[in-house]
């Protein structure tokens, strides 16, 4: 249980210093609440125009940490130059402040203080936010008023959303994927890794042929979340006219069919989560994969425009239903709903990135949603983009020629996902979604470690040597999506790892097949895309390479066991 107090935002008088003097300001103060059972005071001690100095102490008001780290975002361009009693550091406006090590631990009233130095233009302000271990800082504390009342009336309802629900839970194991994986020769060893629960169609609500409903998902959910916090990932896939730009992963419903996606998808899910004997779980949806995304770069006019996604654009079904799920499935408070956002390899371009943010933007404030009902976004989802491309970076040049130049980046912004979604959350706050989303990384396949993994920078001959020869993802193209050869596992899945990304996950469980290498007939209304078929020599969304895609694949979902093998194979971290 838990108090809830309003946080306390309280000024000193600024006297801003002339330019290029060294004089004292009066204090600037905040005592800003922090993190569920914390607060922090933040005081701005000196500024003058070209930097500042400040101090912060952080108390723990909750249960004991070992370690902690303190996350704010500066609001004026400031950049820090110096620090200490902390490790901190600084990624555009985005800070980060570890413990030095020697003060990592917090007992319950304890509190550590840190400094720092930065430039600034005399004109810096208190941040609005501060997060302690990723958990926004809001200024409740452990336990009711009275501990001894389990009934305290100060005590918020079951399923209040926290603002990570990553942070401080397990995560569910499906235990038809842990099946699956524990069966396979060394599958043991991640077999207790939490997936995604796939809802790619109607009769996946109440369960088909055998498998679990969503409902005995949730139950068995209940018993693994005993006495903590427990969030079960929930994939909502089954738009009408599913994934216009490829073939393996169509769905059920016709484009013109949104009344039954409502009716017969949506609202039963709905009516599901929202059922009380559920509040106290975290449940975290992610909507509709790859859907808005083709709205951007497959239709109208595009060069890689499908017939299929015009349609989708022309009748507007994805942005409606979108925006119904988000509406409907926002009303339970213990839901969390992310939208899919594609990934860096799609969206990362100039012509994307900005178009992407504002076609959301649409989506979240169609059929009676609002951004209220989205608690972020989540990237990578079922794709194999590398986390971090560590052996160079889009600022490289090699002889005068920029990395964008590069046969591979292709004058994308971003070279991996973390990059891409810090930058892209940016984005989607500057045209009007709340400043506290987070961003999820699907990072379920993109280790892409094992012999191939490069250990440094590649030759500097020209610029394509030497990222071709760096670059961990080893696609032959960033377009190519479907049973990657050479895939591995990626980081195993972790609350917040970096700012602004509230999780990484594995939202599609390794050793799910993403579609079929060869046509097989079947009941889900999957198709059989080329993309699947290691002998395609591939298409404009791929600039005509092959497709590197594994042979002998079945239908998409289905288990593919020669993947998961070469997914372990070739994890990183490694198994």
């Amino acid at each position: 249980m838990r108090r809830s107090r309003t946080a306390l935002i309280a000024a000193g008088a600024l006297v801003a210093a002339a330019a290029g003097s060294a004089a004292a300001a009066a204090p600037f103060a905040a005592s800003a609440a922090a993190a569920t059972g914390c607060t922090v005071d933040y005081k701005i001690e000196n500024q003058w125009n070209g930097g500042l100095t400040a101090a912060v102490n952080v108390t723990n008001n909750g249960a004991p940490v070992t370690s902690w780290q303190l996350q704010w975002s500066f609001n004026g361009g400031e950049q820090v130059s110096q620090g200490w009693n902390a490790t901190i550091s600084q990624s555009g406006s985005a800070v980060t402040a570890k413990d030095a090590g020697y003060n990592g631990t917090l007992a319950t009233g304890a509190s550590a203080t840190f400094g720092f130095n930065a430039t600034g233009n005399g004109n810096s302000t208190v941040p609005a936010t501060f997060k302690l271990n990723g958990v926004t800082c809001n200024g409740d504390t452990t336990g009711p008023t009275d501990p001894t009342d389990p009934t305290d009336p100060t005590d918020p309802p079951a399923g209040n959303r926290v603002d990570n629900p990553y942070q401080g839970a397990k995560v569910y194991v499906n235990p038809e994927w842990s099946a699956n994986a524990a069966a396979e020769p060394g599958g043991s060893r991640v077999a207790n890794q939490p997936t995604g629960v796939w809802l790619d169609r109607i009769a996946a609500i109440e369960g088909a042929n055998g498998s679990m409903g969503l409902r005995e998902h949730l139950d068995t959910a209940l018993t693994q979340k005993g006495s903590g916090e427990l969030v079960v990932q929930l994939v909502i896939y089954d738009l009408p006219g599913r994934d216009c730009a490829a073939l393996a992963s169509n769905g059920e419903l016709g484009p013109t069919e949104i009344g039954r996606y409502k009716t017969e998808y949506i609202d039963p899910i709905a009516a599901i989560v929202a059922d009380p004997k559920y509040a106290g779980l975290r449940i975290v949806t992610t909507v509709e994969i790859d859907s808005l995304p083709n709205l951007v770069t497959n239709a109208g006019g595009r060069e890689t425009a499908t017939p299929a996604c015009d349609v989708m654009k022309a009748n507007g079904n994805y942005v409606k239903g979108v925006g119904y799920a988000l509406n409907k499935l926002g009303d339970a408070p213990n839901v969390y709903n992310y939208i899919d956002a594609g990934h860096h390899g799609w969206i990362g371009w100039d012509d994307n990135f900005g178009a992407s943010a504002q076609i959301f933007h649409e989506a979240a404030t169609a059929e009676g949603a609002t951004v209220n009902d989205v608690h972020g976004f989540i990237t990578n989802t079922a794709n194999y983009s590398a986390l971090k491309e560590q052996n160079f970076s889009i600022n490289d040049s090699v002889n005068g020629t920029s990395v964008r130049q590069s046969k591979w980046v292709d004058w994308n912004r971003y070279t991996d996902e973390l990059s891409f979604a810090q930058a892209f959350r940016n984005e989607l706050v500057s045209v009007g979604f709340n400043s506290g989303i987070g961003m999820l990384i699907d990072t379920s396949r993109n280790g892409w470690g094992g012999s191939a993994r490069p250990s440094g920078p590649g030759a500097s001959t020209s610029v394509d040597t030497y990222v071709d020869g760096g670059r961990y993802d080893r696609r032959i193209h960033l377009g190519n999506w479907c049973n990657q050869a050479g895939a591995g596992l990626g980081e195993r899945p972790k609350a917040a790892p970096e700012p602004g990304i509230d999780a990484y996950v594995w939202m599609k469980p390794p050793g799910e097949s993403d579609g079929s290498s060869s046509e097989i007939p079947n009941d889900e209304g999957k198709g059989f895309d080329r993309m699947c078929d290691p002998t395609y020599t591939g298409n404009p969304r791929n600039n005509n390479n092959p497709s590197g895609a594994l042979g002998g694949a079945p239908v998409s979902g289905k288990w593919f066991s020669a993947q998961f093998q070469e997914l372990m194979k070739n994890a990183y971290p490694a198994l």
